[in-house]
């Protein structure tokens, strides 16, 4: 089967890395793909919204299985064109994606089916969102509304600083339409999970879980990224966990989207923070983690082809999934000032050198620029490797990480040093 994969970053080229070692892989193409996509497939000039020339391509190329990468497209309703058209795609519809595409949706849905999330409050006017920042406790979370390239999230400390985030999203239009209505929660204290769920419409299966590690630097400080290392499996969560989340998010959740007539089948993504009253949900993404996805994918022993087809088919409930019992760490190379301004188009050297066995590179922000690879975005490379122990993972890593040189580049050194020790459990 001939495979197309859509997007550019680090989660777009493990997703094709993985897919092609599947039996039932032939060629694999990737749209519009990075510097490191030609290691597994073939780069397509297409970018990832345009989806009459996708559509085209697809039919040309007789693509067997498309699979989307990024939340953008599927908010615009990627996967009802493909489909209009009789072609296989693996992603939820666009009715489906609004879980991830509008957060005040996704809130409402919580609410009415009772799944453990943040108390918050809707506005549509900036003056109420002011009004109602000035007599609430701190620190408190503001929302934008829609997708804003995991960005649209502030945590504020007090309120000059609440205030300035609603300025910046209603007012100044920081994050364009995103965040013409905001939402605004308390601010849950814990730690964070990430989990991945395949979703058929009316089974699951769980996929292994992971920790994201957002700030940019050290100890969990600086601003917020889209992502600068994770660990898997995760060391925060647990056997009654699992069961409580079951319980608690994806039976209320798969019920409350039937009885609202939407059918969601591809990946679900909850955030979740393991409160000292158990889980919450922090927000839904309906699609793979980025750079979850870097993690979680070397750890995956059985054939994710096979996965995406029974998600649509909507056979999961007759599928296991095997994995590799290490524990794997993922450490982002980030270019300078990030996630701020940075510059792109820095020479990468030392990513030949850097490959010992059981460690993986994925390319995020890179391009090919005179038969040298160079940055061409905030986050570059993900560098993961599996180890027997998280700190073993972690050694290697970071190994890798060191021999890799581009001007400017900074990555966190305390990826998975909280979980140095913990027991490695299969998920």
């Amino acid at each position: 089967m001939n495979i197309l994969v859509i997007g550019s970053g680090g989660r777009e080229h493990a997703l094709a890395w993985k897919l092609k070692q599947s039996p039932g892989a032939d060629r694999i193409f990737c749209a519009p793909g990075n510097a490191g996509t030609p290691e597994v497939g073939e780069n397509v000039a297409i970018p990832a919204n345009d989806f009459p020339a996708l559509v085209r391509f697809a039919k040309e190329n007789n693509i067997g299985l498309t699979v989307v990468g990024p939340d953008d497209p599927l908010a615009g309703g990627i996967v009802d064109f493909f489909e209009a058209e009789g072609l296989r795609i693996f992603g939820p519809s666009k009715s489906a994606a609004q879980l991830e595409s509008s957060k005040i949706f996704a809130k409402e849905l919580m609410r009415k089916n009772g799944i453990p999330t943040a108390r918050g409050a809707i506005f549509q006017e900036a003056a109420a969102a002011v009004a109602f920042l000035r007599e609430s406790r701190f620190p408190i979370v503001i929302k934008a509304d829609g997708l804003a390239l995991g960005k649209g999230v502030i945590v504020a400390k007090d309120v000059a600083e609440g205030c300035a985030a609603v300025e910046a999203m209603m007012k100044e239009r920081r994050f364009g339409d995103a965040g013409k209505r905001i939402l605004i929660e308390e601010c849950l204290t814990g730690s964070e999970c990430s989990l991945h769920v395949l979703v058929d419409g009316k089974s699951y299966r769980m996929l292994a879980t992971a920790r994201d590690h957002k700030r940019a630097h050290d100890g969990d400080t600086g601003p917020n990224t889209g992502g600068m290392g994770a660990l898997s499996p995760a060391d925060n969560f647990s056997a009654e966990l699992q069961a409580r989340f079951d319980d608690a998010v994806m039976r209320p959740l798969l019920q409350g989207l039937n009885s609202a007539g939407v059918k969601f089948r591809g990946l679900l993504f909850p955030g979740l923070m393991i409160t000292s009253e158990g889980p919450r949900v922090l927000e839904f993404n309906c699609r793979f983690g980025d750079p979850e996805t870097q993690v979680i994918l070397p750890r995956l022993k059985s054939d994710l082809l096979a996965l995406f087809e029974a998600t649509i088919d909507g056979t999961l409930d007759r599928t296991a999934i095997e994995w590799d019992e290490r524990a794997a760490v993922t450490v982002v190379l980030a270019s300078g000032g990030y996630p701020g301004k940075y510059e792109v188009g820095k020479p990468i050297s030392g990513l030949d050198t850097a490959r010992p066995q059981a460690v993986h590179i994925f390319h995020a922000g890179t391009r090919e620029e005179s038969g040298a690879v160079v940055t061409a975005g905030g986050r570059v490379l993900a560098v993961t490797a599996l180890g027997e122990t998280v700190a073993a993972a972690r050694t290697a890593a970071y190994e890798a990480a060191s021999q890799i040189h581009f001007e400017g580049c900074h990555y966190r050194r305390d990826i998975a040093l909280g979980a140095v020790g913990a027991k490695i459990v299969t998920h």
